[in-house]
């Protein structure tokens, strides 16, 4: 229960700060999202990775994002085709509606609920899932439905070097050369990587925005309508009813499947010009709606 009033306690501090006059919103946030992606989500990336032991149920937690992108890709793709929506809003619609905030929310929702074990999926669904799905597909479909001219090579290159993915893949290897970093320098990783709850929800604090005027309220509807309730009822009828599978680890895979909207994915579709403002709205009203909406998911899967 304290790790959960922490959550609102740290989003409360961010929106606090938004209010105090001459405090820099915008460079701060963009600071606290470098240093969650670049060394809090790496550092607990080095950690877990290396300490999961494979089995073929973690193929569950690891496809949660990419069903999920896929559903988005398809839905909005034909709903843009039938209503003539324009490219920027169709792509504005795969990307923020198709990517869960699995690392900045995630983590420590599933850390609150589930502790260490829970985190483990969860790595698993944000790192091989939505991370590479971000960094593949959403980076495709951000430079596909904009006017962006980059080339497969500069595509595959900026995949590539991403310092994150980076530190992924080697996580990956060392898991399967079953190679982990002595004590000292695990318990380094753990104390980096506990930083990403208090840093990544102040940040999802100052970064919320309650935009009332828009001519974008329908589609904003129909990209949370798909996030927060579609997604996880795909994934709960794949995994529990359809496959019958049902152990903390599904458990995990559709609370996350549930998230809000990925502020890095509403981030990349901004910068490609795909609607911003949808994108803006996506997560200021898709973060607090998810509240309740996960509430209602953390019963069904209970």
């Amino acid at each position: 229960m304290n790790n959960i009033l922490l959550i609102f306690l740290y989003l409360a501090v961010g929106l606090l700060l938004q209010r105090v006059k001459g405090f820099p919103v915008t460079k701060v946030y963009k600071k606290l999202n470098k240093i969650v992606i670049y060394i809090c989500l790496p550092a607990l990336a080095l950690y877990y990775i290396p300490k999961i032991h494979w089995d073929n149920k973690l193929l569950y937690p690891i496809s949660v994002a990419w069903i999920a992108f896929a559903g988005s890709f398809l839905l909005f793709r034909l709903l843009g085709k039938k209503y003539g929506w324009s490219k920027k809003l169709t792509g504005c619609l795969i990307i923020t509606a198709g990517l869960g905030n699995t690392s900045f929310l995630g983590y420590p929702i599933i850390q609150a609920l589930y502790g260490d074990e829970g985190m483990k999926t969860a790595i698993l669904v944000d790192q091989p899932g939505s991370f590479v799905v971000l960094s593949t597909l959403g980076i495709l479909v951000a430079t596909l439905y904009s006017k962006g001219d980059q080339s497969g090579g500069q595509i595959a290159k900026k995949i590539l070097l991403f310092p994150p993915f980076l530190t992924f893949a080697l996580a990956c290897i060392m898991n399967v050369a079953d190679y982990d970093f002595v004590l000292i320098f695990q318990e380094g990783l753990q104390f980096l990587g506990s930083g990403v709850t208090p840093l990544a929800l102040i940040s999802v604090g100052l970064q919320l925005r309650f935009e009332t005027r828009s001519q974008h309220w329908k589609f904003l509807g129909l990209g949370l309508l798909y996030k927060l309730i579609l997604t996880p009822a795909i994934i709960y009828i794949i995994y529990v009813l359809i496959l019958n599978q049902k152990s903390q680890i599904i458990e995990v895979a559709i609370l996350e499947a549930a998230m809000a909207p990925m502020i890095t994915a509403c981030i990349l579709a901004s910068d490609h010009g795909l609607k911003p403002r949808l994108s803006s709205m996506m997560i200021g009203f898709g973060i607090p709606a998810s509240f309740i909406t996960l509430i209602f998911w953390y019963f069904i899967v209970h």
